[in-house]
């Protein structure tokens, strides 16, 4: 297959978006056009650029442009209306700050965006299938980057991520928030100070994996170039299930494409970034993974996969399990109305220990029996690092240089969990796996499986 990946020329020429717009000039933000500066001067703030401005990276756009140590110079989105809707709202911010003459600049081509010397970093918040070309570019330009989770499509991109960050020295933060927010910390210490002794059982629910699109074609939307939102996936007719019409705050809360294959590992990705990746740090497991994957019992089956640690710093073989009812919860919430919900939680993890149980999602915690979470930890504990936010981390790394909560080789070991969870689902087969060495030992059928084929010019630039 041709290796040829995409260049300026060819996302220019293949979006039709772009010979409507005038790429702007590189601007250099001086001291007199920024305003109120009370708070931080002009040359303390990080400059930031946009990549994707979709649901969750509009409310990254909003957080992040609000405050007073960043600057917001570009926005970049295929989607027309996007991206005029996210100039807006920051030159209506900068209005509100008394941040005169701020300027905002508009992009097609995120290359155009990277290629600036005034931008500090970038947000990354396009579509699974399109997170790993502008973060390798993004790393190449010296940019420092907060990529949304889930972190990459394929193992391989996975791997390839660590690979970029690292060569180029880059500040990283994957929107994987959690680790940054609600009970999980806090559950995460109680399990990694021994209070629920040797675990033995990890259940979590995090919803079904993808299927093929089998997406019939409809009238093709004048605000974008769909083939340049395919990008490395293969070509097909437009449907707005994949890239909604309108702007984000009219979507539905969770994206179509997600469904998909071709674009994404469904919610074992985009949950399983989330509870995989709490499950991997309550194990003392970052940066690692587990030995063997094992389908559910009954083939085509959409819970029940396995994964197996043989040896973690809680417990050895670990087994975790993905299901569909979690927890049934021995106090059911009580709407406004007074009345009990339904006891039994499909979405989150319950940690199983010699001496009780832990449940926890972004709701509450619980434990059994009670009095394992109700009794403090001790200060002689080793507790998780603490922050602010999980934006605030980022920022805050940007200007010590040191490694966010969530850097990238926690996001990739985590989107590779859910990976080799898939995997096992769509081949029904036993999978081992050396998570150091990034191969399936020995088996040159599922090496195979640990990337796909891209649609030229998509290819991954070398790093």
């Amino acid at each position: 297959m041709s290796r040829r990946t995409l260049s300026r020329r060819d996302f220019v020429r293949n979006s039709a978006a772009g010979a409507a717009l005038a790429v702007a000039a590189p601007t250099i933000i001086p001291s007199s056009a920024l305003g109120n500066e009370a708070v931080a001067a002009p040359s303390e703030r990080l400059t930031l650029g946009f990549i994707g401005i979709g649901k969750q990276a509009s409310g990254h756009l909003s957080h992040l442009t609000g405050k007073a140590e960043t600057q917001t110079l570009a926005v970049c989105d295929i989607h027309k209306l996007r991206r005029e809707a996210a100039r807006q709202t920051v030159e209506k911010k900068y209005v509100e700050l008394e941040r005169k003459g701020a300027k905002v600049d508009e992009y097609v081509d995120f290359r155009e965006l990277l290629g600036r010397k005034d931008i500090d970093a970038v947000v990354i918040g396009v579509p699974d299938h399109w997170h790993t070309i502008p973060l390798i570019e993004a790393c190449k330009a010296k940019k420092d980057i907060y990529c949304e989770k889930p972190l990459t499509l394929t193992i391989h991109e996975a791997k390839t991520a660590i690979e970029a960050v690292r060569k180029h020295d880059r500040v990283f933060q994957t929107g994987s928030q959690q680790r940054s927010e609600g009970p999980f910390r806090n559950v995460v210490d109680y399990i990694r100070n021994g209070r629920l002794g040797k675990i033995k059982e990890v259940h979590i629910g995090v919803g079904a994996t993808s299927k093929p699109c089998d997406l019939k074609g409809e009238p093709a939307d004048p605000n974008v170039d769909f083939s340049v939102w395919l990008g490395q996936a293969p070509l097909r007719e437009y449907n707005e299930i994949l890239c909604r019409k309108g702007l984000p705050n009219s979507y539905p809360f969770n994206p179509g494409w997600r469904d998909y294959r071709e674009y994404s590992g469904g919610y074992i990705t985009d949950w399983g970034a989330h509870h995989f990746d709490i499950t991997q740090w309550a194990l003392g497991m970052d940066g690692s993974g587990p030995d063997q994957i094992f389908p559910p019992e009954r083939e085509g089956d959409q819970y029940g996969a396995k994964f197996i640690y043989k040896s973690t710093p809680v417990g050895d073989n670990v087994v975790c399990t993905h299901v569909h009812n979690v927890y049934t919860n021995p106090k059911p919430k009580v709407d406004k109305n007074g009345k009990p919900g339904n006891p039994i939680e499909t979405n989150g993890i319950l940690f199983i220990g010699e001496k009780g149980k832990i449940f926890v999602n972004r709701a509450y915690s619980a434990s059994e029996p009670e009095s394992i979470l109700a009794e403090p930890l001790s200060p002689g504990d080793k507790l998780q690092q603490k922050d602010k936010g999980h934006r605030e981390n980022w920022l805050e790394c940007i200007k010590t240089r040191q490694k966010p909560i969530c850097d990238v080789a926690i996001g990739a070991g985590s989107v590779t969990v859910c990976h080799l969870v898939n995997l096992a689902y769509w081949h029904n087969k036993k999978l081992t796996w050396d998570p150091a060495k990034w191969e399936f030992p020995g088996d040159a059928e599922a090496n195979g499986w640990r990337d796909r084929a891209r649609r030229d010019p998509y290819q991954l630039p070398e790093i």
